[in-house]
């Protein structure tokens, strides 16, 4: 049987491009050798491929955590403390949730990891970070200052496909893209000509011109952003000048996704590329200046408010979709909603509008009568009890092992008792007798500040979950939890499909019911149900029978 002491979870990650997917096998191999040497008993292996070790947003990794604290192993074992993670913070985080549930780091590189390896390879690998950067960045600026690519391409060129003297492929040169410079040539010249970047892009879908990586144009691709040089009318590479490094990218700690920030214009690099220019300068000019001529009153009607208001997010924003043209629906007014590729796009027919509250009301009556049907019900409870108690079965058995092992204990120290009753000499139990007290007062310790054994739940919950869900569409609104609740419910609906008819629209659902009755629990409730509730919010807990995304008209 499994000791409390030898049970290893191997983890492994590769995310390089210079790596292959037989990278984390070939980690695994090594992690397998070295368990087997020591003895150890392997119970399961964590990987994470092709992710960087910058940031914790990691499947594998995260799961590897949420069973440390579930007591499945006792060691953590990885080819170098720089697999874990790279960052100091998160490296530093892990040893600390680690070491609190007493398990112990291994790596094949530098043994028994400690707090010294922690602070030394921690910054050790944050630097390594940093100067890869640096390099990257160094390389790419000599590309740039020599008139090349700094990374990807624009509409308009195309990239040279050559050979160096060296051999070596020829990075960044471009060439342009004579069909493509006349798309462009025709945006700018319709815009100032006086047609807004919706009818353009209107325009050259229903002419079939194909847009930027091949996707239909909006008009979001035609106006971009003026302080970031996005988009046709900002792309200062077709009056042949290049400017890079004009934002940089950093990456959020709290959810691991990379934000882009405005460098200043003291940062930039610029380049003159005379080669590369598409649009004559008068045209150009004239473009910029209507530009200034549209923007200003909006500016000065708005006021300074504009800035510092955010626009609130729709309980289904982003989730519903033309059922016509399978393009997002968006607000096209105060109260309704419409097609999308069809107002911006000219690409859908589909030019009917619907209430958004009507949209909202009908589906959240809809979910609340299909989660009240018996058949779900029956199954959410079955599938969700018999998922809780597993989990609970394996935190309950690591404390019956210990409980086990102190009677052990104490049993042992009994019989060196009797045996010094008996006449045996002192010196002989001595160091036994100091060992095993030493082992007592640790799992008492240990027992003390362990969770008590948790309740198996009974397997009828149904009416608990049925007053519930009847709550759900007041939950979500009311005004100290509205904003919580729905950001949750959007998370657990993949779309909702909006279909034109005579009549109207027919609306279907995708999500995971599952997902969405745990909602209803309120997970936010401070009694002994809370651990019921955040437990339904976990929606791998309950993905068995009737429980994967489910497709239903509302």
């Amino acid at each position: 049987m499994n000791t409390p002491q030898n049970r290893v979870a191997l983890y492994a990650r590769y995310s390089s491009d210079n790596q292959r997917d037989a990278s984390i096998e070939d980690q695994l191999r090594l992690c397998r050798e070295r368990a087997g040497t020591e003895g150890w008993d392997i119970v399961d292996s964590y990987s994470d491929r092709s992710i960087s070790g910058a940031s914790l947003i990691r499947p594998g990794i995260q799961s590897l955590l949420a069973d440390a604290q579930s007591g499945l192993f006792d060691i953590v074992l990885a080819e170098s403390l720089d697999r874990i993670s790279r960052d100091q913070e998160d490296i530093a985080g892990v040893y600390k949730r680690l070491s609190f549930a007493g398990i112990r780091i291994v790596t094949l590189s530098e043994g028994e990891i400690n707090e010294l390896h922690i602070g030394l390879k921690g910054t050790m690998s944050a630097l390594f970070l940093k100067d890869l950067a640096d390099k990257t960045r160094r390389g790419l600026r000599g590309r740039v200052e020599a008139g090349r690519s700094g990374g990807g391409n624009s509409f308009g060129y195309d990239l040279v496909r050559r050979l160096e003297a060296d051999g070596s492929q020829a990075t960044g040169e471009r060439t342009i893209n004579s069909p493509q410079a006349a798309t462009i040539t025709r945006i700018v010249e319709d815009y100032v000509n006086g047609a807004s970047p919706r009818k353009i892009a209107q325009s050259l879908n229903k002419e079939g011109v194909t847009g930027p990586r091949g996707t239909a144009w909006g008009a979001s691709t035609i106006h971009g952003n003026v302080t970031r040089g996005t988009g046709i009318l900002n792309n200062e590479l077709y009056i042949g000048r290049l400017v890079w490094n004009r934002q940089r990218y950093i990456k959020d700690p709290d959810t691991g996704r990379r934000v882009s920030r405005l460098n200043p214009e003291s940062d930039w690099i610029v380049v003159e590329t005379p080669d590369l220019r598409i649009l004559p300068q008068e045209l150009w000019d004239a473009a910029k200046s209507r530009q200034q001529r549209t923007a200003l009153p909006r500016r000065s009607n708005l006021g300074s408010a504009m800035g510092k208001v955010r626009r609130a997010k729709y309980l289904l924003s982003g989730l519903l979709t033309c059922g016509a043209c399978g393009g997002g629906m968006s607000v096209i007014s105060q109260t309704h909603i419409g097609c999308s590729a069809a107002r911006n796009k000219g690409i859908c027919n589909n030019r009917k509008s619907i209430a958004r509250a009507k949209v909202e009301d009908r589906v959240l009556s809809a979910l609340s009568r299909k989660l009240m049907e018996p058949d779900l019900f029956k199954t959410f409870c079955e599938e969700f009890t018999a998922e809780t108690n597993r989990l609970r079965s394996t935190s309950n058995t690591s404390r019956e092992t210990k409980e086990a092992d102190l009677a052990k204990t104490i049993h042992a120290l009994d019989r060196l008792v009797q045996a010094l009753i008996d006449g045996a000499p002192a010196s002989a139990v001595k160091g036994k007798m100091a060992e095993l007290e030493e082992r007592k007062a640790k799992l008492e310790s240990d027992l003390k500040s362990a969770p008590s054994p948790q309740p198996v739940l009974h397997p009828n919950m149904s009416s608990l979950y049925h007053a519930k869900v009847s709550n759900l569409a007041d939950a979500l609104n009311a005004s100290d939890l509205r904003n919580e609740a729905a950001e949750a419910l959007r998370a657990l609906i993949d779309k909702v499909v909006l279909t034109p008819t005579e009549e109207g629209y027919d609306i279907d659902l995708q999500g995971d019911l599952a997902g969405i009755l745990g909602l209803a629990t309120e997970p936010k409730a401070k009694t002994a149900e809370a651990g019921v509730a955040e437990a339904v919010l976990q929606l791998s807990l309950v993905a068995g029978v009737g429980f994967e995304p489910t497709t239903f008209r509302l």
